[in-house]
């Protein structure tokens, strides 16, 4: 059996299982052919391979030039408010409000989240998506301007804009939530170089679809960005996948009760955002009172 222009058993007796491992993992490859597009972008050797999985190894990630970011539960606390309103709105039908659905529903347009909810609670018979939504805003109206930010965010996002690196922020918040929502920290989110919002006219298909991402590459200046140099930053697993159907790298922020299996879309799983390293894509290092500093 051939890889990349060695036999199988040389490849394995050269190199360790682990870059193995990894090669298969980053090219979803397993040795039985080689992709003819990889094939016309360049001369695929042995050689070639081996550098790719030891880059892996070494924890080397591509070098971006654009920051894009989510806002709701990456930047902004505002997934708890979603979460209480609907655990509240399910009890008046002896229900409860369970983290796998909310997984789905999480970075999703209002309507199409409102219809998963009605339809996998069951009550969609009781209560329409359009109710549902109606019944939700009164509540959320109440909250949204208490609306903290998340550790890390103000951080990252002075220290990109202070180094010039170009950010900005797609959501699939609609203008009169986002309006509530980011009332007290206006000055942090005037940083961005646009922002683009769910019910944009570009934004035809919520996430897990990559309009919005698509929409704010095309946005910077000198754009549209090549989705290869844009690095977004997201907490659902709706908005990871809507970025790598953009063709961008993305930095998943998730809540811990997420399941896990949710992580495997991304390029880089964070605790919070306190824990990235902006060098490691590439991006000028924080300085270190920066660095030090945990908001």
């Amino acid at each position: 059996m051939q890889c990349c222009g060695i036999r199988f058993q040389e490849y394995l007796s050269f190199h360790s299982k682990v870059a193995y491992k990894l090669l298969v993992e980053q090219t979803n490859h397993r040795f039985e052919a080689v992709p003819q597009q990889i094939l016309k972008k360049k001369k695929y050797t042995a050689k070639a391979a081996t550098d790719s999985s030891m880059a892996a190894v070494a924890g080397k990630r591509p070098t971006v030039t654009h920051v894009i970011f989510d806002m709701d539960g990456l930047l902004l606390d505002t997934e708890k408010f979603y979460t209480e309103v609907q655990e509240i709105i399910l009890a008046r039908f002896n229900k409860t409000f369970e983290w796998s659905l909310k997984a789905k529903m999480m970075g999703m347009k209002a309507i199409e989240a409102a219809r998963v909810f009605v339809e996998e609670t069951g009550i969609s018979g009781s209560l329409s998506a359009e109710d549902f939504l109606v019944e939700r805003e009164a509540m959320l109206q109440k909250l949204f301007p208490t609306s903290e930010l998340m550790p890390g965010a103000s951080r990252l996002i002075q220290h990109l804009h202070a180094k010039g690196i170009p950010i900005c922020l797609a959501t699939g918040s609609h203008k009169r939530h986002f309006e509530l929502k980011t009332q007290r920290h206006g000055e942090l989110f005037k940083l961005m170089h646009h922002i683009v919002l769910g019910d944009d006219p570009e934004v035809k298909k919520g996430k897990p679809a990559p309009d919005v991402f698509l929409a704010a590459a095309r946005r910077f200046e000198g754009g549209p960005i090549d989705s290869q140099k844009c690095l977004v930053f997201e907490d659902a697993p709706a908005g990871a996948r809507a970025a790598k159907n953009a063709g961008m790298y993305v930095v998943m922020v998730p809540d811990p009760r997420l399941d896990s299996s949710h992580h495997a879309i991304a390029d880089q799983v964070l605790s919070t955002l306190l824990d990235f390293n902006p060098s490691e894509w590439g991006l000028p290092p924080f300085e270190n009172a920066e660095s030090n500093h945990a908001s």
